[in-house]
């Protein structure tokens, strides 16, 4: 069966990059919440911005270009539906998402040379700066997970648990969903020690502050807090080697209660390592973000599970990208 690629399609791919490079310059500098508030011109905007008025009128245009934006006599606005998927306020807002993925484009331009030396990208930040950069990839992280989590959760059956250990829970979202499907748990939540108001902030818009204990710490090289029975470890694994993640599994099994349960949440690949598709990609992204990150196999989890302690490594949710859920069990 012959190919079906031609010298059009390998061009097309090539220059995909282009549009995703406007979106994410325009999610740094947040247009598309500037220009809901009402029209603007490029030389109003960038005023405003204290950007180059030539460069953002290019932008702008490009945009519009691509129906994200309208121009109207020389002044630009949001469209409704753009508004409300692109600008900081708006009810779907996957923004946070979009800077997260500026982030991450601006490593993924390095990768002929983390490939050359297999050392990460050069970490170049936004700029809005560090703090803004980690805001939102803690914002993407609730964005991707909160439209799924109480469906995963559901997936993985009954599970009665009296308290809750969330390992690098980031924005809360899974703890609060865990809390919800059983009222009468509780939960400890143990992250970085500058991730951890954002989750506090987020707990009590939930109003569940009162249920949920708060450490500080580096699940890398601290001890984990003692005394749950269900550990969640959700999209962590992917950043680590299999060693930092044998290690991390070893912490959470003396963590464990007797007879408790971890689930891994993550991308689970196929022994080829070549499906599912985004999970390819994905190892990309650990490639050129991480010393030793990766996507893994079933049989590669299972393995580093019970090195660990662990007992029945099972896939218990499957799922193409990142929603897939391995149990195991701490006997």
């Amino acid at each position: 069966m012959g190919s079906t690629w031609t010298p059009e399609k390998v061009l097309e791919l090539a220059r995909d990059h282009q549009p995703s490079c406007v979106l994410a310059t325009a999610a740094d500098w947040d247009v598309f919440t500037a220009l809901r508030a009402q029209p603007r011109s490029a030389d109003e905007l960038a005023g405003e911005l204290h950007v180059d008025a030539r460069g953002l009128t290019v932008l702008l245009d490009a945009l519009t270009a691509m129906s994200l934006l309208h121009k109207v006599d020389g002044r630009y606005s949001v469209p409704p539906d753009v508004a409300d998927l692109l600008a900081r306020d708006g009810e779907r807002s996957v923004l946070p998402m979009i800077q997260h993925q500026a982030n991450c484009l601006r490593r993924w331009a390095q990768l002929a040379r983390v490939v050359q030396t297999g050392m990460p990208a050069d970490d170049v930040g936004s700029v809005r700066g560090p703090a803004a950069d980690r805001e939102a990839f803690i914002g993407a992280m609730h964005t991707i997970c909160k439209p799924v989590a109480d469906e995963v959760i559901a997936d993985l059956g009954p599970r009665p648990f009296r308290h809750l250990l969330d390992i690098g829970g980031a924005s809360g979202t899974w703890t609060i969903t865990w809390l919800r499907a059983v009222p009468g748990a509780t939960a400890t939540l143990f992250d970085l020690p500058e991730v951890v108001p954002l989750a506090a902030r987020r707990l009590v818009e939930e109003g569940l502050a009162d249920r949920v204990t708060l450490v500080p710490g580096d699940f890398e090289t601290d001890e984990l807090p003692a005394g749950a029975d269900l550990a969640w470890l959700s999209a962590i694994c992917h950043q680590n080697s299999r060693a930092q993640n044998r290690a991390l599994f070893g912490r959470i099994h003396r963590a464990l209660a007797a007879g408790g349960t971890l689930f891994v949440r993550d991308v689970v690949m196929d022994d080829t390592h070549t499906q599912p598709v985004g999970g390819a990609m994905f190892a990309v992204n650990m490639l050129v973000a991480t010393p030793g990150g990766s996507t893994y196999s079933l049989a590669e989890y299972s393995e580093d599970l019970q090195a660990a302690g662990f007992a029945n490594p099972t896939l218990c949710r499957s799922d193409p990208w990142m929603n897939a859920v391995i149990r195991a069990d701490r006997v």
